[in-house]
């Protein structure tokens, strides 16, 4: 039986940072990985000599000081080609209205006085209100919503969604002030965040820790005195953790499978029936050079539909489109398009149906995202064809993540969700759905905070 001082399970983006830095630090580290590549749910998507994101192609912590700028100097490797976008995304409306989302804050406030002219100076005030958040501000958004259109209340539900998977009923002021604030901004990275996943895995071995690919886990393996000792592979190997066992998956998954529903207290258990994420349905496109100068941004959140009810429908009424042309492979005069629409994970797991029945239901959501996405992004054009697509199955398939739901689930307003630290001393949680803001730099900013008490208690 190997042995090492902690075991991190899961090459996604929490699991990679917390294991370059602590075998950084000197800390005997392995990484297991399920799947032949490192990256999770950020690892791109290799089709016919495409190489397609399966992100928004958005992300932060690349700038000076912020939580890459310090991994990076810490370790001391380069880290991917970043590049600050300014406007980041374009909103745009089901009636042909755009808003840039740009750092520039004088010109982001007047294409808002544009954009909604019946409540301009309401829409101005909400994001005053962003800026400079306390906590004697009220818990969630709607109140500053109240003197609002529901045009622009539609607008900002649809940003929460897509970044945090809640609403403006349920999300904070302080969560919401860090994803839609754009003086934070977002960048792009050169080749996708495979690049930044493969970074850290290259980093970690140049540190002397491990990095064990094609490798499952099953579960923790429990000494006599029932206290996790390692980990237990799919193939029967067992290696030991003397220190630490650091989850990189999901809350579901880390105590439905690696711990075990037995060893899962009553009150995280029952949290855990409770949460639940969006699915993601891509469409992985092929476009022609030409085509894509016809496009006034790179990226757009398209509002399909217009809202008239107070609910947004995040499934119906909103898609990304992507075009992650910075450092993309494809073939020659093409360039590779990722479609983001949301899905009720669940709907895809009938476990009951031959596979016949998930063509049809995949042909089905094809045909509805095609549509919505050639009425909602007209310049198109006939310049797209689809490669291939994915839905919750895919993500499931490739990363075992339950249902395959996405990222953060939206913990009910006033719910404390389940912590980095579990039962276990020894067992801790650096994921997505335990970080508290967006993206990869939520979970590298856990992934430091855990790496640093580890090597305080060592």
């Amino acid at each position: 039986m190997k042995n090492y001082e902690v075991v991190v399970v899961g090459g996604g983006m929490g699991g990679l940072t917390t294991a370059a830095l602590l075998a950084h630090r000197g800390v005997s580290v392995c990484l297991l990985e399920r799947q032949a590549r490192v990256g999770g749910c950020v690892a791109n998507f290799e089709h016919l000599g495409f190489e397609f994101e399966p992100t928004y192609g958005l992300y932060r912590g690349f700038g000076p000081g912020e939580v890459f700028d310090r991994v990076f100097s810490e370790i001391g490797i380069t880290a991917p080609v970043v590049k600050r976008l300014s406007p980041a995304y374009v909103v745009r409306l089901p009636d042909g209205a755009e808003i840039p989302v740009s750092t520039e804050l004088d010109g982001f406030e007047q294409s808002l006085r544009t954009a909604f002219p019946e409540c301009s100076d309401a829409a101005i005030s909400f994001y005053g209100s962003l800026a400079t958040p306390s906590k004697a501000q009220a818990s969630t958004l709607s109140s500053y919503l109240r003197t609002c259109s529901l045009r622009f209340r539609s607008f900002v539900d649809a940003q929460l969604q897509t970044f945090l998977q809640c609403s403006s009923d349920t999300c904070s002021v302080e969560c919401a002030a860090n994803i839609l604030n754009p003086r934070h901004g977002f960048w792009s990275i050169e080749g996708g965040a495979q690049r930044l996943a493969d970074a850290l895995a290259e980093s970690i071995k140049q540190s002397g820790g491990t990095v064990r690919l094609n490798a499952p886990v099953l579960r923790l393996a429990y000494g006599s005195d029932g206290q996790p000792t390692g980990v237990n592979l799919l193939n029967g190997e067992q290696i030991a953790a003397t220190k630490a066992i650091v989850s990189n998956l999901t809350v579901w998954d880390t105590y439905g499978k690696l711990i075990g529903l037995r060893r899962t207290p009553g009150d995280v258990a029952s949290i855990l029936r409770g949460l639940r994420s969006f699915g993601a349905y891509l469409l992985f496109l092929s476009m022609d050079q030409e085509a894509a100068t016809r496009f006034s941004s790179k990226r757009i959140l398209a509002l399909t539909e217009s809202q008239e009810s107070e609910w947004h429908d995040p499934l119906n009424n909103q898609l990304f489109f992507s075009c992650n042309s910075q450092g993309a492979i494809a073939p020659p005069g093409k360039v590779p398009i990722t479609v983001t629409a949301l899905t009720n994970a669940e709907d895809w797991f009938s476990f009951h149906e031959d596979q016949s029945t998930h063509e049809k239901q995949d042909q089905q959501m094809l045909e509805a995202v095609w549509s919505r996405l050639h009425a909602s992004i007209p310049e198109l054009g006939d310049g797209v064809e689809v490669i291939e697509t994915a839905s919750p199955q895919t993500f499931y398939e490739t990363t075992r993540r339950k249902f395959g739901m996405i990222g953060r689930p939206d913990y009910p307003a006033g719910e404390v969700p389940p912590s980095v630290a579990t039962p276990f001393p020894n067992v801790f949680i650096v994921s997505d759905t335990t970080a508290t803001g967006f993206g990869v730099a939520a979970v590298a900013e856990i992934a430091i905070r855990l790496s640093d008490s580890l090597i305080r208690t060592s």
